[in-house]
């Protein structure tokens, strides 16, 4: 082996081995962590960060949101599109200012749908349902009915 190459090829080792680590950009399923689901959200989902900061002011984010059976989010709408995969178990979705179950449709793992900003929505999980959301930060939900909102209960 030439000198020059051995300098060379251990200086782009040195260069790589340098870097700063990077956040992680592939997930196999047990690598995904779950925590607390923020305060805007009713207590008993838990959500993983995939990529981005869903809470910053812009940028993309991916995020998963898993629900226990009967989990419900009250009519809200968000800031930007929201983009939805159903992972696992049923995602039933409504639409409008009330909630109704009758008016839901029922979406099972592998359903897509997207949700733009002018939607008034609501959402319930039946069976342990993980969802897969992808838009633009910032995440947020606005209730239409400001007494929906667990963020400001106690």
């Amino acid at each position: 082996m030439k000198p020059t190459f051995l300098v060379f090829a251990l200086s782009v080792a040195l260069l790589f081995a340098a870097q700063p680590m990077h956040a992680q950009n592939a997930f196999a399923p047990d690598q995904v962590k779950f925590g607390p689901a923020p305060p805007f959200l009713p207590p008993g989902a838990q959500l993983a960060v995939l990529e981005g900061d869903p809470m910053g002011s812009s940028g993309d984010f991916t995020i998963r949101l898993k629900m226990p059976d009967g989990y419900k989010v009250a009519p809200h709408t968000h800031p930007n599109r929201e983009n939805v995969t159903v992972l696992s178990g049923t995602l039933k979705v409504g639409m409008g200012d009330q909630f109704d179950g009758a008016k839901m449709m029922s979406f099972a793992a592998g359903s897509f749908a997207y949700l733009d900003p002018s939607m008034h929505h609501y959402a319930m999980a039946s069976g342990e349902t993980i969802i897969q959301i992808h838009g633009m930060s910032p995440v947020k939900f606005n209730y239409i009915n400001p007494s929906d909102d667990p963020s400001g209960k106690k």
